[in-house]
């Protein structure tokens, strides 16, 4: 899109959210280069975030529902770019699978299917959301990785469930411009107060690279300001990128609670957390070896961990003063402690609580959470007498089946036979045009199951069987043959680890 004199037009989804409120915010800053449009739901609560917004030059206010195609339809006619941040997240994804589907997957495909039927689908720059969950647990020693790897959701995760779905559709959507956005955990004021069993499910050796909610608005920003001058390289679209923070925003969550509770006064860990609480797998997180890709792009980082840890005090008021005073005294930190883990406790007993999994025998939970209620006994009762993983800058690189180094132009038939082989199944398909990333093969899994995939979705975006995604998290037969996934599961399980998960919900459903 060349440089012009008229303004472009952008449509922003989940504008009433915390991506998209900072997104919202930084883009009014470039009315002069854009008119903005939001879709949003008709709600008390939403009125009275925008009510100051109402009447704002630039920007245009459209009360109605993703889901309802003819409001969807409305606001995509004109639109030269949509930014589609709205999504149902986690915690409250885990409690509604069923609404998690409809919502990210079903707003998804009206959103498509709607600039087919402007006849826009080679003009509309398509922004799609994505998440740092469709690549699931990546515990250490696998705690690196990048855009290509094995897509894996965490059992239980209908969040990343949703959102792998609605990825593959955007990435085989036939649009000319498109792009997939896999968003990392959003430091800020939202994050800072979480409360919900979810704390409970972030192991104390997980990692993740995470970005701040200004970050992340920013990264919005800087697309469209940047698609209007005509400075966004022709590269960046059609593909798939990893939003990350870079190296300031690198942390354990075990490194997070030293600095959390550090600066409220508390010296010994022991006080506070309990690693009994803790699960010690089946969460989603990893440090990115590509996202520097993305910045290059949009020059959005600017934030660091003090972001949040700001945030956090900020969020905890008086209270932090009240610790620190507290901790000093002699017996404080018990005191405050049990104060505080009561609170936590009283999460981690509700229905997705780790607590009540172990107290109520849950065992499919236990299995994907600990391995096994034996690995849950042999947790240390206290975390200072927890070996924690320390090597975080050794980096294992999966091997995702193809030559990388080959040019996208030189990508053959060939190439494509033996990326198939790597994952266990067969590229059905007789001819391909070389270089050609876009047009769909025919392949077969080792389940056999057959299906039809583009280069792209394969090789950029680690999608593999549809049919085996929707139906289970079935990893432990998986991984024993298909040898690309075996990467992201053998480090981390036993051979005897075969437990199936049925799922609950898909894309089907919808």
């Amino acid at each position: 899109m060349n440089a012009k004199a008229e303004k472009l037009n952008v449509l922003i989804t989940g504008a009433t959210g915390g991506m998209g409120f900072e997104s919202l915010k930084q883009l009014l800053e470039e009315t002069e280069k854009l008119n903005l449009i939001i879709l949003a739901r008709d709600s008390g609560k939403n009125h009275a975030l925008l009510k100051n917004y109402e009447g704002r030059e630039g920007l245009t206010i459209k009360w109605g529902d993703l889901l309802n195609y003819p409001d969807v339809l409305e606001c995509v006619r004109q639109a030269d770019i949509v930014l589609h941040i709205a999504a149902f997240v986690s915690p409250a994804a885990d409690y509604y699978p069923k609404k998690a589907m409809q919502n990210n997957y079903g707003s998804t495909r009206n959103l498509i299917n709607a600039i087919k039927e402007s006849g826009r689908a080679d003009r509309t720059r398509f922004v799609y959301i994505g998440t740092v969950a469709e690549t699931g647990d990546r515990m250490p020693p696998i705690h690196w990785g990048r855009v290509g790897d094995p897509i894996k959701p965490s059992m239980f995760d209908y969040y990343a469930v949703s959102k792998i779905a609605a990825e593959r559709l955007v990435i085989e959507s036939g649009l000319k411009y498109w792009v997939s956005l896999r968003q990392t955990g959003i430091i800020g004021k939202a994050m800072a107060g979480i409360m919900d069993a979810i704390m409970f499910h972030n192991c104390l050796d997980n990692v993740l690279e995470y970005v701040s909610d200004r970050d992340s608005g920013r990264a919005m920003k800087n697309l469209c300001k940047f698609e209007a001058e005509g400075t966004l390289d022709a590269s960046f679209w059609g593909h798939i990128y990893n939003i990350g923070g870079g190296e300031s925003c690198r942390v354990s969550t075990y490194e997070m609670y030293q600095r959390l509770y550090g600066d409220i006064g508390f010296t010994d860990l022991s006080k506070i957390v309990d690693p009994k609480w803790y699960a010690t797998r089946n969460f989603h997180g990893h440090f990115y070896l590509d996202s520097d890709k993305l910045e290059n792009y949009l020059h959005f980082r600017s934030d660091s961990m003090e972001y949040f840890y700001d945030a956090y005090k900020k969020n905890l008021g008086a209270t932090v003063t009240v610790s620190k005073i507290l901790c000093k005294i002699p017996g404080g930190q018990k005191l405050m402690g049990s104060i505080m883990k009561k609170m936590f406790l009283k999460q981690a007993l509700t229905e997705h609580g780790t607590v009540r999994f172990i107290r109520e025998h849950v065992e499919d939970h236990i299995d994907a959470y600990w391995g096994s209620e034996k690995a849950w006994e042999e947790i240390p009762d206290n975390i200072n007498d927890m070996k924690h993983f320390t090597d975080w800058d050794k980096v294992i690189r999966l091997d995702h089946g193809y030559d990388e180094e080959k040019p996208e132009t030189e990508l053959s038939l060939s190439d494509m036979k033996g990326a198939a082989r790597f994952r266990g199944g067969v590229c059905l398909s007789e001819q391909m045009e070389t270089g050609n990333w876009r047009n769909k093969l025919k392949f077969r899994c080792a389940f056999g199951h057959e299906f039809e995939a583009s280069p792209r979705l394969i090789l950029e975006g680690g999608h593999w069987c549809p049919e085996c995604e929707r139906r289970s998290w079935n990893y432990g037969r998986r991984a024993k043959v298909d040898p690309f996934f075996a990467q992201v599961w053998n480090p981390l399980h036993g051979p005897e680890e075969l437990r199936e998960y049925p799922k609950e919900v898909s894309e089907l459903d919808v």
